[in-house]
């Protein structure tokens, strides 16, 4: 499944800002982007396949795969970047393109 524009850009705002957050390297940065991309295209799907779905079950779809997403990070991320991460999706109003509760 392709994004749409409008998901693209979700996915450059989101690299943008966690890329000078993070103070990533290029090689982080590529390596988040396909991250970010995989894991926006994944919301997309599930929204397709269930399209009844509220924001609530989306958010919570988002949420049940926390643990599964940090741990893709720990394998590029530093631990200081890694705490920064944390602190930062703990506080965020949005995350891949799904406001949180």
């Amino acid at each position: 499944m392709n994004l749409t524009p409008e998901q693209r850009d979700q996915v450059a705002a989101d690299l943008k800002r966690f890329g000078a957050d993070l103070q990533l390297t290029d090689d982080q940065k590529t390596k988040l982007q396909d991250f970010l991309t995989e894991a926006r295209t994944k919301v997309a799907q599930y929204s397709q396949a269930n399209p009844n779905a509220t924001k609530a079950d989306i958010i919570k779809q988002v949420a049940a795969n926390r643990d599964q997403i940090r741990q893709r990070l720990v394998n590029f991320l530093t631990p200081e970047q890694l705490a920064k991460w944390d602190a930062g999706v703990s506080k965020a109003k949005e995350f891949i393109g799904q406001q949180m509760a």
